[in-house]
């Protein structure tokens, strides 16, 4: 069989060959193909007829001459994008203006990321205070908002009274126990006040967790109940730790409220989780609302990423804020002006607005103080303030 090939070898064709070895199949290849041909298939091709048996099998090699590389196209020149020219004009150089312009917030979309809810937002910019404060720089905008919302929040708040007999509601893992632990704490150091506190259980029991121990250390008498409700000395408080509330069954509520009513305990704080979702919040407030609730709390901040949305409980509620519970201690971690917090958590530009009067020098101060005194007047020392320890829950 010839292995001529037609002429000319196109590149890329495939091509066949018979051959009686494979030393015969690299040389015909290589003077037919050249030296870059490829082999794809080589199989055993069995002779016919009679010539089978005194023949041995010849060889089918398929073999490839490989296409020449094609060149890469050339890349198309890049057109940079002229943002500014120069243009002589009246020997003056001008500057075309950038067609690149930075992407613009505005203050209610900002403050949606902050966690504002949509209620909020429509009373916003519903208020006359708004188209002032979507004129300004966003920076300026912020700091405003913040004072504005101060204001709604303290409008809609009297002046504070504070608490003698006050009795803490919530519902179970709302940190009702460590809210009293608290408010007992900076009541004792911040305020020296002085008093006693009161648990009870009821139908269902109230584990008093560390309060026991908490009060033991501050020197504040604990009783269970039935016990007195009044303060045993002028000035006084009392606290009352109760059963946790119901969500699903309000009837068992019942004998908390009769016990409240009964014992005409007027000042109820509510105690919440703000962790908990919005569903949640908003349920634990009705019931405490229910409940006759005056004030409330929230806990667990600290585990909270966006505290925006307290501000519809700040300016819409009807519930004083006593304070916002920022971390486990028993001793600290607290924030009593709520509005401020917030804003300072959820408007980072925003500071509160500090009024100062004008204060005499220290030197004038000295002078004053001396000429009031009267000769060998025995000098007063000054109050020494307890130093406040700090006492954790357990891990």
């Amino acid at each position: 069989m010839s292995n001529a090939l037609p002429s000319p070898v196109g590149p890329g064709a495939c091509y066949r060959f018979v051959v009686a070895n494979a030393e015969e199949a690299a040389r015909v290849i290589r003077e037919q193909l050249g030296e870059e041909a490829r082999v794809l298939s080589v199989r055993n091709v069995e002779r016919t007829g009679i010539r089978c048996l005194f023949s041995a099998p010849r060889l089918e090699v398929i073999a490839q001459l490989p296409a020449p590389p094609t060149a890469a196209p050339a890349p198309e020149p890049v057109r940079a994008v002229v943002t500014s020219e120069l243009v002589p004009a009246e020997g003056r150089v001008r500057a075309a203006r950038s067609r690149v312009q930075a992407p613009r917030t505005n203050l209610s979309e900002l403050l949606r990321r902050s966690g504002f809810s949509e209620t909020l937002l429509a009373r916003l910019e519903q208020s006359p205070a708004w188209n002032g404060l979507a004129a300004l720089p966003l920076h300026r905008a912020l700091v405003e908002t913040g004072q504005h919302l101060r204001e709604l929040a303290a409008a809609r708040r009297g002046e504070p009274v504070p608490l003698t007999r006050a009795a803490f509601l919530g519902t179970p893992g709302a940190g009702r126990t460590t809210a009293l632990c608290k408010w007992l704490a900076a009541d004792v150091f911040r305020r020296a006040r002085i008093g006693h506190v009161v648990t009870a259980e009821f139908d269902r029991p109230n584990s008093p967790g560390q309060l026991p121990v908490f009060c033991e250390a501050l020197g504040v008498p604990l009783a269970h109940f039935p016990a007195s409700t009044q303060p045993a000395t002028p000035g006084g408080f009392v606290y009352v730790d109760l059963p946790g509330l119901s969500l699903r069954t309000p009837a068992e509520n019942a004998p908390i409220r009769a016990f409240l009513d009964a014992e005409r305990i007027e000042q109820r704080v509510l105690v919440l989780n703000a962790a908990y979702d919005h569903a949640t919040l908003r349920a634990g407030y009705a019931v405490g609302r229910e409940m006759g609730a005056t004030h409330v709390v929230f806990t667990h901040l600290d585990e909270v990423a966006q505290w925006g949305r307290l501000w519809d409980y700040l300016i819409e509620g009807e519930l004083e804020p006593l304070f916002l519970a920022t971390g486990p201690s028993l001793t600290g971690d607290l924030e009593t002006d709520a509005a401020d917090a917030v804003a300072r958590r959820t408007l980072p530009a925003s500071e509160p607005i500090l009024v100062t009067a004008d204060v005499p020098a220290p030197e004038a101060e000295a002078e004053a103080d001396t000429e009031a005194e009267p000769a060998g007047a025995p000098a007063i020392p000054a109050a020494a303030t307890p130093a406040p320890f700090t006492f954790h829950t357990a891990a």
